[in-house]
């Protein structure tokens, strides 16, 4: 099992579900740690946030830099090369975070998987080709990677994930690093595939806003009000 380091924030009470949460490009696990409580969750929902770490490695598009990155990012391309081991290197690491929640008694279907920018392509990737159940996918300005393995990993495999998953996505209106249309590109993919989307836009950049903080607030309280206990 392949697991990096976390920052994790505890719920009151032992925890019912979890929330792992991808950060983009250059940042840690620190970065959306003060999300919770700004999402002022109840107590009674019993929510464990995991944010892991990703791995250090050099950028391409950065000169070579080293830095926490999920893959490496070549070229802003969307037709360009794509880092496809490192896409499903992290994936791994994902699926074995979902694996150790698993462990510590949290049962899949009791687990939202979410990312931000380059933790979110990670999050689809990784939670549409799942083949248990999951309780969510919060995936937030970002875009799905790998399009030309979909129809055959997940679109045409009857062993991915249920088209019973929530997934909520949203967008900003003004990104300058990931067009709206690549979210947008994004969305048809899953519904074409059968997944119920909601889909939210903010007149933003690159970033997340205190609407959308709401928003993803309230699609949390449905999805885990609904998920089984």
């Amino acid at each position: 099992m392949t697991v990096p380091q976390t920052v994790e924030i505890e719920p009151a009470n032992p925890a019912a579900g979890s929330v792992i949460w991808l950060h983009g490009l250059g940042a840690d696990g620190h970065d959306f740690e003060p999300v919770v409580a700004e999402l002022g969750l109840p107590e009674r929902v019993r929510l464990r946030f995991v944010f892991p770490h990703a791995p250090i490695r050099p950028v391409t598009l950065n000169g070579g830099m080293r830095m926490r990155a999920w893959y490496d990012i070549i070229s802003l391309d969307r037709s360009g090369p794509q880092d496809d081991k490192g896409i499903r290197q992290s994936a791994a690491i994902l699926t074995d975070l979902i694996e150790r929640e698993r462990k510590r008694g949290i049962a899949n279907d009791r687990v939202v998987v979410a990312g931000f920018s380059q933790g979110g392509a990670i999050a689809m990737h990784t939670a549409l080709r799942h083949s248990q159940q999951l309780a969510g996918l919060l995936a937030l300005s970002t875009w799905l990677p790998l399009g030309s393995s979909f129809a055959a990993e997940v679109l045409n495999n009857p062993h991915s994930q249920s088209r019973d998953l929530p997934v909520f996505m949203a967008h900003g209106t003004f990104d300058p690093m990931l067009p709206i249309s690549m979210g947008v590109e994004s969305k048809a993919a899953l519904q074409k595939a059968g997944f119920r989307v909601e889909w939210h836009e903010y007149p933003m950049a690159h970033a997340v806003c205190a609407e959308e903080i709401v928003a993803i607030r309230n699609w949390l309280l449905s999805v885990f009000s609904a998920a089984p206990a």
